[in-house]
C-alpha cells in the first residue's frame, strides 16, 4: 500500500494537478491540506469522475483536509475529539490492507504558529498538546497506524536551508521539537528516515527570491508511522516534481510505501 501527504494550497486551483498526478501515482490514501474551501464546494464529482473515493473537512478560505482514496474511508473523524476547534485541521479514516488486516490514517493540517511569541503559537502548543492524547489512543485500538500532513515543524538541522539564521524561528523552535519529538515518542518513526535520501531533501520552498530554484527549503511534511508499519516500510520519498509545475503548491508530496 501506498500513502502520501500534499498540501495543494487551494485545491480550487491545484485540482487538475492532483488529479494529475494520481493518475499516475496511484496511491491507496493521499492526505491533502489546505483546500481552502466550503465542505458544499469541494469537488468530489471530479474525483469520483477519476475513479477515487474521498472523505474531506472543509473551510472556507482557510484550512481544509481530505482523504482521497482507492476504497471508501471507514469510521471517519473529523477533527480531534479531544479539542474543540473552529479550525478545519484534522481528518482519520481506517482502510483495508491486501491480507486481511487494516491500517488507521490521520492526515493533518498543523497550526502554522506564525511566530514563537505570539497567541498562534500557544495555540499550536495546545493543539499539539491534545493531538497527542487522540493519537495515543487510535494507536492502541489500531496497531497498524500513520498520521501525515503538513507539520509545519522540522526535525533538526538537517530540514533546514540555513539553520544556522533560522534555528529558533517559527518551524523551528526548541518547542516545537520538542512536540514533534514527545509525538514520536509515543511510538511513531519518520518514515523519511528510514531509507537514505538525498541531501537537502526538503518538501517546501516559498515561492520569494527563487527559492526551490535554490533549494532553499524546508522539510516540514511528515509521515510518522507505527511500529507495526515500520516492519512494513518499504519506501518513502519527497516527490519534488509538482514543485516545478506551473502555479504550484509551495508544498511537494511525500509517499510512504508498506509491504502487506
Amino acid at each position: 500500500m501506498q500513502f502520501a501527504t500534499w498540501n495543494v494550497n487551494s485545491l480550487n486551483i491545484r485540482l487538475p494537478q492532483v488529479l494529475d498526478w494520481l493518475a499516475t501515482h496511484p496511491v491507496d490514501v493521499l492526505a491533502l491540506q489546505e483546500l481552502k474551501m466550503a465542505d458544499d464546494k469541494f469537488p468530489i464529482q471530479a474525483f469520483t469522475e477519476a475513479g477515487w473515493h474521498a472523505a474531506w473537512l472543509g473551510q472556507k478560505t482557510y484550512n481544509g483536509v481530505a482523504l482521497i482514496s482507492k476504497q471508501p474511508a471507514r469510521d471517519v473523524q473529523r477533527n480531534n475529539p479531544h479539542f474543540t476547534d473552529d479550525h478545519a485541521r484534522l481528518i482519520a479514516a481506517t482502510f483495508d490492507a491486501p491480507n486481511g488486516e487494516s491500517v488507521r490514517v490521520i492526515g493533518g493540517y498543523f497550526p502554522n504558529g506564525q511566530a514563537p511569541d505570539s497567541d498562534k503559537f500557544v495555540y499550536k502548543m495546545a493543539w499539539l498538546d491534545a493531538l497527542r492524547t487522540w493519537v495515543k489512543a487510535e494507536m492502541q485500538t489500531q496497531p497498524n497506524f500513520l498520521i501525515m500532513g503538513d507539520y509545519n515543524i522540522t526535525f533538526d538541522a538537517l530540514d533546514v536551508w540555513d539553520p544556522e539564521t533560522l534555528e529558533g524561528t517559527i518551524h523551528c523552535t526548541q518547542a516545537e521539537r520538542d512536540q514533534l519529538q514527545a509525538l514520536v515518542a509515543l511510538g511513531l518513526t519518520d518514515s523519511v528516515r528510514l531509507f537514505e535520501q538525498p541531501e537537502k531533501n526538503y518538501s517546501w520552498w516559498d515561492y520569494r527570491d527563487f527559492a526551490f530554484r535554490r533549494n532553499r527549503g524546508l522539510r516540514i511534511d511528515h509521515v510518522l508511522i507505527s511500529d507495526a508499519l515500520k516492519a512494513k516500510a518499504s519506501k518513502a520519498y519527497v516527490d519534488k516534481a509538482p514543485r516545478k509545475n506551473e502555479r504550484p503548491s509551495d508544498h511537494a508530496p511525500v509517499v510512504f510505501e508498506a509491504t502487506f
